[in-house]
């Protein structure tokens, strides 16, 4: 049955002409697609959007991510990461150890992933330091770095507001900030699994800030936890919305949520069906937000693999060592190396594109040798 057909047959037609034509989709339709019997259907309308955006083109970054501290004050019910000050299994990294686990890396990183816990007594004034000696040592890489709790975080500690603390660390060095700390939105979910963490006005005002600011950020949303379809909804909703007003966003990244070694139980955990269509109904929501990430280290490499033809577009990158998907159960590699990454997607018909953190395509350059013989 040619396509056309087949979404007409599935009551999708409607929808698909608003696809094709590049038209915002209501929270209702939002809904049919979520209701959609045929998840590949759903799918395909979300590769017709990825291939109108980006043709074959998939995108993936030599990056590092370094996770400084695990000790954190908030406590969030779905963390497996978090441990409180003196608890065993706590650590804090110092700056020099930061920067010798960047500087060890295989290649020197294009983009710098930093984020932690809400580490009760660490000021400003380190991650003041830390950014500058980062840049010092890699002044090639763009830095990503805190999420929007962690600068609300940041604020309250030092008694400033938070563009204060976005313009200080801005001026030593900070270029984007992640999308982590979103979560799910919606205010009662938000107090079951999260209640000391900033809510979704914080959030969402502290990204318009940095937007403001010129700071490029990303997004999340963890799924497949306490939330209905309705709040994942609202939360798409919610990004795309600001995105309008701000238009700061460059990637969205959904995260499946990893029910290991935290205090939530699910009875039915997230299927990867689930998660795939998930991620193509975020491709069809967010018609403002240009690039879409299957994030390996929490669907898997085979998963996020299928991703690409479910609306993703970027692959996320070399990564190296993550911690936070990891201790709560995720299963995949610590690290890819670009020619795996390149591999895999050349192996699905795809082109790759490496790419900076704000996604300007990288030709070739002579000076990027591997560090230390490690395998580019």
């Amino acid at each position: 049955m040619p396509e056309v057909q087949r979404f007409e047959a599935l009551g999708l037609g409607a929808i698909a002409r608003k696809v094709a034509a590049g038209e915002r989709l209501s929270l209702t339709e939002g809904q049919q697609l979520f209701a959609c019997p045929d998840v590949t259907a759903v799918g395909a309308l979300a590769h017709l959007r990825r291939t109108a955006l980006h043709g074959a083109k998939t995108f993936y970054v030599v990056n590092r991510h370094i996770n400084y501290t695990n000790v954190c004050v908030n406590a969030c019910a779905f963390c497996a990461y978090q441990r409180e000050k003196g608890q065993e299994g706590g650590f804090e990294l110092s700056i020099q150890d930061a920067v010798d686990r960047l500087t060890s890396a295989p290649l020197p990183p294009r983009e710098v992933h930093i984020v932690g816990g809400c580490h009760p007594d660490l000021r400003l004034a380190f991650f003041v330091d830390l950014l500058t000696s980062v840049q010092k040592a890699l002044p090639e890489a763009t830095l990503k770095c805190f999420t929007a709790v962690e600068i609300a975080h940041f604020a309250r500690l030092e008694g400033l507001s938070t563009i204060e603390v976005l313009q200080t660390l801005k001026a030593a060095g900070l270029a984007m900030l992640p999308g982590g700390g979103a979560e799910i939105f919606a205010p009662e979910v938000r107090r079951r699994i999260c209640p000391r963490k900033s809510d979704a006005e914080e959030w969402l005002r502290i990204h318009g800030e940095a937007h403001a600011l010129g700071l490029a950020t990303n997004a999340t949303m963890l799924f497949g936890h306490l939330e209905s379809i309705d709040d994942r909804l609202d939360h798409l909703d919610r990004l795309r919305t600001q995105q309008d007003k701000t238009g700061g966003f460059t990637c969205f990244i959904p995260l499946p949520f990893q029910t290991e070694n935290n205090a939530i139980k699910i009875e039915r955990p997230l299927t990867g069906v689930d998660e795939l269509r998930t991620i193509a109904v975020s491709r069809l929501m967010l018609d403002n937000i240009p690039h879409l990430k299957a994030y390996w280290v929490m669907l898997t490499v085979k998963q996020a693999q299928v991703a690409l033809f479910f609306g993703a577009d970027d692959l996320d990158g070399t990564v190296v060592e993550e911690k936070i998907g990891h201790m709560a159960g995720a299963t995949s590699e610590q690290g890819l190396t670009k020619a795996q990454l390149e591999a895999m997607i050349r192996g699905l018909g795809l082109v790759p594109v490496e790419r900076d953190a704000r996604f300007n395509p990288i030709g070739g350059d002579e000076r990027r040798q591997p560090i230390q013989g490690g395998q580019a």
